[in-house]
């Protein structure tokens, strides 16, 4: 076996689309750490969502043991911000008035 020293400059690898783990382990490979602003607990734990952003870029010399930040799609229900466009149909014009019971019934005299 032929032992080679570690070069000083290493290249980031394309982590997009990539699963979690794999991405960590691509990393581990080409010399890199990783980092996960959206998920600070990503050292710690198995997070199965894909890679959707990486800075720096893929091919970029970087250091050895540089930080690569890393951005995960989130699966359902895990903070995403829903959907913020208006529903239609629209409802019907008088909004709660047209839920009374009777006509001339108010809220206040229920």
């Amino acid at each position: 076996m032929r032992i080679t020293p570690e070069t000083p400059e290493v290249r980031v690898p394309r982590l997009v689309g990539l699963m979690a783990v794999d991405a960590r382990e691509s990393a581990a490979a080409r010399g890199v750490l990783l980092s996960a602003p959206d998920r600070p607990d990503f050292a710690m734990t198995t997070v199965v969502d894909y890679v959707v952003r990486q800075y720096p870029p893929p091919g970029t010399e970087v250091p050895r043991g540089a930080v690569v930040t890393v951005w995960f799609e989130f699966g359902e229900g895990e903070g995403g911000g829903g959907v913020r466009e208006p529903r239609r149909p629209v409802p019907p014009p008088g909004g709660i008035r047209r839920e009374l019971d009777e006509p001339g019934e108010s809220l206040f005299t229920r």
